[in-house]
């Protein structure tokens, strides 16, 4: 059994945007669909601004600033910064530090803030309605982020940016349809709550259901559905082991908006360095748990005497060797590789300390001649009889 949670104050502000909130819109949703019906745009308006507000958490507080994944240009910051900031999650800085907190210790009950080791309802939202130490926002591991201009701003003005962000584009869109108070209910209030669970799902669902087909050193899992409902996110063993990698569904079938979306930025010139796992890396993992999966299968039914299973097991055991050697080889190659890389770089630094010293001795006496002439400029000025 894990250790009981220490007792912690109440945070009132998350308890108010994740419990009262979403009380009121059980209550004020029926009421208002009874008495005024909702448009058809304001129903259009909830799943539109959903994804608004969920890409800006999935490429912009994520992908981008907790793990650095791709390099983004200001305009682009700023639209990720304004979407994510509608999502209503705290400032990037704060999100950002806690995740990486998250990924240096997932899993521990008492430092990952939202470790699915405490229950299902702690990782969900729990960490968040008591002021736990573990979710503390620890900024010394985010100097990057402190360095942001635009992450900084946003982080000092956080409470006037949300009222800002949502009266700038919730009003216009209900007033254009005609229909404002639907649109804050159902594109705003609804919106939000959805919005707020489907980033949880990551943090609880992705950590109970799913395959390990990556590592099995953690919690995380790789869903399907869950891919759906997160925008991609739900790849999450992969990412866990590969998490700088600006994609989370690798092959080509994996659902993964939030990769599309990035690439596309970059196809635009808004996004660039994106940062992509070499495929023999992956592979390398894969074949790694499909061999340490069969050895738990072997554990299993390796007991029994069986002439086939026997003659499986052999051929595991020289598939394994072969894998082993072929890693060894490459691990080899690797050196030898970065050896004449460093070999390169080496001629190329000999070579222009080469050059180097050639333009400084051209300077040298360029710089001779002009004091030279300075002089006799200097001298002749003085033998110049002065003018009356």
């Amino acid at each position: 059994m894990n250790a009981p949670l220490p007792q912690a104050p109440i945070n009132w502000v998350a308890v108010f945007a994740l419990v009262v909130l979403p009380i009121v819109a059980v209550i004020a949703i029926p009421l208002y669909a009874y008495h005024h019906d909702f448009s058809l745009a304001a129903w259009i308006s909830m799943f539109v601004l959903l994804g608004v507000s969920s890409l800006g958490i999935t490429a912009g507080y994520h992908r981008l600033w907790a793990h650095r994944a791709y390099e983004a240009t200001l305009p682009l910051k700023i639209i990720l910064m304004i979407m994510g900031t509608f999502a209503v999650q705290n400032s990037i800085l704060y999100w950002g530090s806690g995740h990486r907190t998250h990924h240096r210790h997932v899993d521990d009950v008492e430092k990952d803030p939202y470790s699915i080791n405490n229950g299902f309802w702690y990782a969900h939202l729990g960490w968040m309605l008591r002021d736990y130490p573990a979710a503390e926002p620890n900024y010394k591991n985010a100097p990057d982020l402190q360095n942001d201009k635009v992450v900084m701003f946003q982080h000092k003005y956080y409470v006037p940016l949300v009222i800002a962000v949502h009266a700038a584009i919730l009003l216009p869109i209900g007033w254009a349809v005609g229909d404002v108070w639907g649109v804050l209910l159902l594109g705003g209030l609804v919106r939000l709550i959805l919005s707020h669970h489907v980033t949880f799902f990551i943090n609880s669902l992705c950590h109970m259901w799913g395959s390990r087909p990556y590592t099995d050193e953690n919690t995380a899992r790789d869903n399907f559905w869950l891919a759906i409902a997160t925008w991609g996110e739900g790849y999450h063993n992969y990412h866990h082991i590969f998490q700088y990698d600006y994609r989370n569904g690798v092959k080509w079938w994996q659902y993964d908006p939030t990769k599309w979306l990035i690439w596309t930025c970059s196809e635009l010139g808004l996004a660039k360095n994106l940062r992509r796992i070499p495929s023999f890396n992956i592979k390398k993992a894969e074949l790694a748990m499909k061999f340490k999966y069969a050895e738990q299968d072997l554990a299993v039914y390796g007991h029994n005497v069986n002439e086939d299973i026997i003659n499986v097991k052999s051929k595991i055991a020289q598939e394994y060797e072969a894998f082993t050697q072929t890693l060894n080889d490459w691990a080899k190659l690797k050196e030898q590789e970065i050896q004449v890389k460093k070999a390169a770089v080496a001629e190329k630094i000999h070579q222009m300390d080469d050059k180097l010293k050639v333009e400084f001795q051209l300077v040298e006496q360029r710089l001779s001649h002009h004091r030279e002439t300075l002089n006799l400029l200097v001298r002749n000025l003085k033998k110049a009889p002065v003018s009356q």
